[in-house]
């Protein structure tokens, strides 16, 4: 079961921190902070779909994830090419290139990415 929105966002600053309290997640929240009861209850729904956990401390609760962040991203970039771009990551790049305004330097950088990836691939 993927995350919400905001349990999504949650998860952000829980990777950032790597571990935390409630009262750690809470202050990574900019002005206005949303209430314990509202983190309360994704925290326990992200503990239910299994993305963190915690250890317990008396009475507190140290959370932390149990989904690496790139494990996470990579899986809904895949979503992404296969359920908009017919499974081809050939579509999707052509799109991200030509619909990002990416400048010249930039596309010259991911340039430099894919030919050092097509070297790994061909030693």
């Amino acid at each position: 079961m993927p995350l919400s929105k905001t349990e999504e966002q949650l998860m952000q600053y829980l990777w950032k921190l790597e571990k935390a309290f409630m009262k750690d997640l809470i202050q990574s929240y900019p002005d206005p902070k949303p209430a314990t009861t509202t983190i309360a209850t994704l925290l326990k729904r992200m503990t239910n779909k299994e993305f963190i956990s915690y250890k317990l401390y008396g009475k507190s609760r140290e959370y932390f994830p149990l989904v690496n962040k790139k494990d996470y991203f990579s899986k809904h970039v895949n979503n992404l090419i296969k359920s908009f771009f017919d499974n081809s990551a050939s579509q999707f790049a052509s799109f991200f290139t030509e619909e990002t305004n990416l400048t010249e330097t930039e596309l010259k950088e991911l340039r430099d990415i894919i030919n050092a990836q097509i070297k790994r691939k061909e030693s």
